[in-house]
């Protein structure tokens, strides 16, 4: 039996390997894994600012507020990036300045505009898209179908965005933490908080194409969520977040792939699993 056990060790290591690279004979796994890759970083590292401005809900109101740019991308044949990208951006400055210059709660005005524009979005479907648009892959993602176009511009946008946050990440952190005290030592709050806006509109955007309108969060939220119940200093929460965001988003992929399960609730489940883990963990350790 012992000098079996090389043999029997050998094959699993096989089977493993064979289980890892069966789905990257196909261009559209590649493809999507790339951006499932890119979207495990950055969801992550910016919703760790998300969490710490508690701004979840404003992630949310935008992922529903895009919906219009996306069904008129759809309808003319353009990549929904094209059109959601401007829509986000728009959207998420508009939200800023009126959550910041009315008297309403900050809750109450983004509800408004969202479910606003998520209506807009869903009656141009009646209107622009009838039959050809596949309300599904909108709601739900679809990464699976995305194009080379596609990686090409997520992977601009997401050095951009890399490139940006790693350059404020200070006073990001400073605003973050104490936004009256950072405007009080000559930082401009409210200038990054809609730069935290815009960027945060730009990185939904290219969430969409993987979990879609509905489970945006799933990525946005869970995976930071679940690194601050860990780590236990900011720095901290990004890196592990971004491990998590990762590892959410290609087993997800490759469960989608091997049980023919839709690829976006499957990376949603995956990070909602990560964070009742870590959750379980903070219990234990008390």
């Amino acid at each position: 039996m012992a000098k079996n056990l090389p043999n029997i060790t050998l094959e699993v290591t096989i089977m493993g390997i064979e289980l890892i690279t069966e789905p990257l004979q196909y261009s559209f796994i590649l493809r999507a894994l790339v951006i499932c890759v890119l979207v495990g970083v950055m969801c992550p590292f910016l919703g760790a600012f998300v969490i710490n401005r508690e701004m979840g809900f404003m992630g949310d109101a935008l992922a529903h507020s895009v919906l219009p740019g996306m069904v008129v991308a759809y309808s003319v044949g353009f990549s929904p990036i094209i059109g959601a990208t401007p829509n986000a951006i728009i959207v998420a400055l508009a939200i800023g300045f009126i959550v910041k210059k009315t008297k309403l709660s900050n809750d109450t005005s983004i509800g408004i505009i969202f479910s606003t524009l998520f209506s807009i979005g869903l009656i141009t479907i009646s209107f622009l898209g009838g039959t050809t648009i596949n309300v599904e892959d909108i709601l739900l993602g679809e990464v699976l179908s995305t194009t080379t176009t596609d990686v090409f511009v997520t992977t601009l946008l997401t050095i951009f965005l890399l490139i940006v946050m790693i350059i404020l990440y200070k006073p990001m952190i400073f605003t973050g933490f104490d936004f009256e005290g950072a405007k009080v030592a000559g930082i401009p709050s409210e200038k990054l908080d809609y730069l935290l806006l815009v960027l945060l509109s730009i990185v939904i955007v290219i969430t969409l194409q993987v979990i879609g309108v509905i489970l945006v969060i799933g990525m946005l939220i869970t995976p930071a969520a679940a690194s601050s119940m860990i780590a236990k200093r900011f720095p901290q929460i990004i890196i592990i977040g971004i491990a998590f965001g990762v590892f959410s988003s290609v087993l997800g992929l490759y469960l989608s792939y091997y049980f023919n399960l839709p690829s976006g609730p499957s990376i949603a489940l995956v990070s909602s699993s990560i964070f009742g883990l870590s959750l379980i963990k903070k219990w234990i350790t008390r």
